[in-house]
């Protein structure tokens, strides 16, 4: 049988993990020596090779020799081939089924919708825990042989591969507990829902960049579809318009963690608003968006939501309002209280006799304050001395020696006094 044209597996291995390209160091994580391969082969004690190999963008086309792959992958547990040029999944085979230890295998961005997988080869895989076909335009068809022959699947990664619908598998896959699934098409929740039936196990759905709608699904079913999920991501959720869809979300019995960002419902309240608003409505997560939940933010947020619905009509306050306010009661509204800084105070100015009430900016400094009492004191700005008395202060006047500064930092307010003396020559 001919051999593809282009570089093979082998090929690109010999010369990336040569010792000159990679020398062998001793050393956990540093790199595996490799000890003698089969009589006659040419690589005999030349390749060092680490456990994970990562020979993505090379080229590769083909498998290349496989008693070599044998020899020399005996160790390995990680490969990533991804963006290279394989197109068959017969020479994905030959790669695989000589690295008997593989748990993760990277196939992302290689055409392998080209080609149909056969179980046959698909066996060759039944000990990968993780695999990645993103944008490998893989069909479900392809999918589904795959999950069929793979009983240790646990992460499972189909990003950008221009799904807009879901195809059930015959059999449903116990052992996966991670879906990433970005990037996307799936617009209608009938097409999610087919996911909790294939994978009644799943801890994490990760949705975000998809196009989805409403999450017309009622809280019982969702239940049964998704009964272990502990995280979803719904970033950028296009359709998600309404907050009955986040309430949707109290449905999954193991839900912990969201992220709900970038979507239409929540463009209009500010960040501190949307985290409080949804952490309210969510009383089991303990993530949000990636940042923990702790007990303090969630009672802040709950109290936070009785007082934003408390002056809404009575049809339009939702029914998480009023169980929150059997939990704390009926609050007060919050007292506004005005934290800018003062602009201006009345003060006394002292100078020899003399007793003047003026009313000073507290934005100017200390120079620009003296310009200004010049005519009153009859002293120049150079020849002046200013102290300032706090009203309330236990230890006296206070110099105000550094021209630069402002006098709102003295935090001089209304009633104080500031003492001005010349200065002795």
């Amino acid at each position: 049988m001919d051999q593809p044209s282009g570089r093979s597996f082998m090929q690109v291995l010999c010369e990336k993990y040569s010792p000159e390209n990679f020398p062998y160091r001793r050393g956990p994580g540093m790199g595996v020596h490799v000890p003698a391969t089969p009589q006659g082969s040419p690589m005999k004690d030349r390749l060092n090779l680490p456990s994970v190999l990562v020979l993505n963008s090379c080229g590769i086309t083909c498998a290349g020799d496989e008693n070599e792959i044998a020899a020399f992958c005996a160790h390995v547990f990680e490969l990533d081939l991804s963006d290279n040029k394989l197109e068959d999944w017969h020479e994905v085979s030959k790669i695989v089924s000589n690295v008997p230890h593989l748990e993760f295998l990277n196939l992302s961005s290689n055409p392998l919708s080209l080609s149909v997988l056969e179980r046959s080869c698909a066996g060759s895989f039944a000990g990968v825990r993780k695999l990645v076909l993103n944008n490998s335009k893989a069909s479900w068809e392809t999918v589904h042989t795959i999950l069929q022959e793979l009983p240790d699947l646990e992460e499972l990664f189909l990003c950008l591969n221009d799904y807009e619908t879901v195809s059930c598998s015959p059999v449903c896959c116990q052992s996966l507990k991670l879906l990433h699934i970005t990037d996307n098409n799936l617009q209608d929740w009938t097409e999610i829902r087919k996911l909790g039936i294939m994978f009644p196990s799943l801890d994490t759905l990760i949705l975000a960049n998809n196009n989805l709608t409403t999450i017309e699904e009622s809280e019982d079913s969702l239940a049964r579809l998704f009964p272990n999920l502990r995280s979803i991501n719904l970033h950028k959720s296009a359709g998600l318009h309404c907050w009955e869809d986040i309430d949707k979300l109290n449905s999954f019995p193991k839900l912990e963690e969201v992220k709900l960002l970038g979507i239409p419902l929540l463009q209009s309240y500010t960040t501190e608003e949307r985290r409080k608003l949804l952490i309210a409505r969510l009383p089991c997560i303990t993530k949000l968006n990636g940042s923990i939940v702790a007990d303090g933010e969630r009672e802040d947020s709950e109290r936070f939501f009785i007082r934003y619905y408390m002056e809404f009509p009575e049809e339009e306050v939702p029914f998480r309002y009023h169980e929150l306010v059997t939990k704390y009661g009926k609050l007060e509204p919050l007292a506004v209280v005005d934290l800018r800084p003062q602009s201006s105070a009345k003060v006394e100015v002292h100078f020899q006799d003399k007793v003047e009430e003026m009313s000073i900016r507290l934005d100017q400094t200390v120079a620009e304050l003296k310009k200004h009492l010049k005519t009153v004191v009859q002293l120049s700005t150079s020849n002046m001395l200013l102290f300032y008395l706090d009203q309330e202060a236990p230890f006296g006047p206070e110099e105000m020696k550094y021209s630069s500064r402002a006098l709102h930092s003295y935090g001089i307010r209304d009633g104080d006094k500031i003492y001005v003396e010349p200065r002795m020559k």
